[in-house]
């Protein structure tokens, strides 16, 4: 009896607790408590970006304008500390219990942000600080001439500012790299001839007159358009001339010199897959985590590349058969494309102007659909820009940045005129949707002017979501009647098995050991773009691993939850409702993005 008595106490006891954790809060409580939440969640983020003066000045803010982020383990450290406290903070001071849902889901994404750094700080230094495609060496010149906005004396004060504190970054660059080095992670051979070259050329131009030397062209064009007396200008010009020659120069110059020296110490044959690093096989995996935000394994990514190749070359086949191509040969059509002068804009100033020309032309036609697949349009504007000639040798051949939140600037859409031969006329519609509308620029902008979430989700980053999003946007054109030239609709095919490949070179590359030749090979043979963009495509897979799959696995979870949505609602399904619901949430894991799926999916059902 008094076993059977101490049972149902425990039970009732068990019970009342239950009850008591699921209380049941009113809308006012509900209301009051979010807010203290996101009021605090605010006020954090705002003091993490006084804390970076880079982050604040590409918000469109002047916090910190005259200084450069912290770059060092030190102060990594500490942010990581705060960020632990942050939610640490949540768990102790509010009633997470009586929060709303937009709000609960905040603290889980910032339990998720977490453990993604937890990971990524097993793996510090693992990264390749300074490749062809960025570093401090590209990355501060391109920020001061695209972000640093000067308005007045103070601001052209605080770019000199910024000029005389280039050496800080780069000792801290220099540090970081040698212990990547200790750790035996050094790039693969083929990126330091590039790194080389951009940091000789920078360097040159530094003695030049202003025409060549970007930085004091930048600096001079925005003083100039001050109202200040001529003298000021004058002396605001030539400090920035002999700060450039002497700071600067010296800065580009240490690096250069222990890029040359580090250079013998990088594996010239074989493969340059991360499974030669220590742990790499580990190293990998937690790669692959980070950008698809799922479980995958290296052959689970493999052969869903395999079968993504193979039911897109299905489909390119129907448009060979659509343009009445003379053979049945894959490979025969794809050495068509790529060399037929009809899918080439000419490599001169007409051609450049054409290419630009065609990416505004297709930004305004997509523009007068958008309110059949979207119910939120974003409010930020977006021009189209050409890659600045200091950088268009190693940059990509088209990217997207983001715009100012206080609109002081808009999203710029880049695409690289180096090399006309990269640029096939065929890609450059869904390329444009992609970058532009309703790829980047529409996912970004509408999360940057989110009003009923805070401010840190506005800029979460996910690969697979951010990517896969704008590589499913390039479908969505030809669910409003795009690509109405065969080509065309061959260009957005090309473009999508291009990031389906990736799946099959990404993890042959790092898991699989396949050489640099064997990935181009497997490109050449399976899509149709021009070798010279494959190699420097392939070479980005060895430099940011895992990366380059977000595209294809996020574009598809959102094709799979939109069907499903499809499936369940029936005639109550509305396109624009369900792009609601993807991007109104900011960026998110794909797990999450499936859960407000189906939230919403229960809603609709209910009415």
């Amino acid at each position: 009896m008094k076993k059977v008595f101490a049972l149902a106490l425990v039970v009732t006891l068990a019970s009342c607790k239950n009850k008591l954790q699921h209380k049941v809060y009113s809308r006012e409580e509900t209301v009051a408590e979010s807010k203290k939440v996101n009021d605090y969640l605010d006020s954090k983020f705002d003091e993490a970006v006084a804390r970076n003066p880079e982050t604040a000045s590409s918000m469109g803010l002047k916090t910190g304008y005259d200084s450069w982020s912290d770059r060092s383990d030190e102060n990594s450290d500490k942010e990581f500390a705060i960020q632990k406290a942050i939610v640490d903070s949540l768990i102790s001071k509010f009633n997470l219990d009586a929060l709303d849902n937009q709000t609960k889901l905040s603290f889980r994404m910032l339990e998720e942000d977490i453990k993604r750094s937890e990971e990524g700080r097993k793996w510090r230094h693992y990264g390749y600080e300074i490749t062809q495609m960025g570093g401090v060496h590209n990355d501060l010149p391109s920020f001061l001439i695209n972000i640093h906005r000067v308005d007045s004396l103070s601001d052209a004060q605080a770019y000199l500012s910024r000029l005389k504190k280039v050496d800080m970054v780069f000792e801290q660059t220099l540090d970081n790299l040698k212990k990547s080095e200790a750790k035996g992670v050094v790039p693969p051979h083929f990126t330091f001839h590039y790194v080389t070259d951009d940091l000789k050329n920078f360097i040159a131009t530094l003695d030049k007159k202003e025409s060549s030397n970007v930085l004091l062209a930048d600096f001079s064009s925005k003083v100039n358009a001050l109202k200040i007396e001529k003298a000021e200008k004058a002396k605001l010009i030539a400090e920035a001339n002999e700060v450039l020659k002497t700071t600067v120069k010296s800065s580009y110059q240490k690096l250069l010199d222990y890029w040359i020296a580090l250079e013998p110490k990088a594996k010239v044959k074989g493969s340059n897959g991360v499974w030669n690093l220590p742990d790499g096989d580990k190293f990998y995996a937690s790669q692959l985590h980070y950008h698809t935000t799922t479980d995958m394994t290296p052959e689970e990514v493999y052969q869903t590349g395999l079968k993504e190749v193979a039911r897109i070359q299905d489909e390119i086949r129907v448009i060979m058969k659509q343009v009445k191509f003379k053979s049945d040969s894959l490979q025969e059509f794809f050495d068509f494309v790529r060399g037929d002068q009809q899918f080439k804009y000419s490599n001169d100033a007409k051609g450049k102007e054409k290419l630009l020309a065609d990416a505004n032309n297709y930004i305004d036609s997509m523009r007068v659909k958008l309110p059949e697949l979207f119910a939120t349009l974003p409010k930020a504007s977006l021009v189209v820009k050409k890659v600045e000639e200091f950088r268009e040798k190693s940059a990509g051949g088209a990217f997207y940045e983001d715009p100012a939140e206080d609109g002081s600037r808009p999203g710029r859409y880049y695409v690289n005129t180096y090399n006309m031969a990269d640029e096939p006329k065929y890609q450059m519609e869904a390329l444009t949707y992609h970058e532009a509308i309703p790829g980047h620029h529409m996912q970004i902008a509408i999360a940057q002017e989110l009003t009923e979430v805070p401010k840190f989700r506005r800029h979460e980053f996910f690969t697979s979501y951010v990517e896969g999003w704008a590589l499913y946007a390039e479908q969505l054109g030809k669910d409003v009647g795009k690509y109405q030239d065969p080509y065309s609709d061959f260009g957005r095919l090309s473009m999508e098995i291009f990031r389906a490949a990736r799946l099959v070179v990404d993890a042959g590359i790092h898991t699989k050991h396949w050489t640099r030749e064997q990935a181009i090979d497997y490109f050449l043979k399976n899509t149709a773009n021009a070798k010279g963009d494959i190699e420097h495509e392939i070479e980005r897979y060895f430099l940011w691993p895992g990366q380059a799959i977000g595209y294809k696995i996020g574009m598809l979870k959102i094709l799979s939850l939109r069907k499903h949505a499809k499936k369940e609602l029936g005639d109550k399904f509305d396109i624009r409702q369900f792009h609601d619901v993807v991007l109104r949430n900011g960026a998110v894991s794909l797990s999450t993005l499936e859960e407000l799926v189906n939230e919403w999916i229960e809603r609709v059902k209910k009415g």
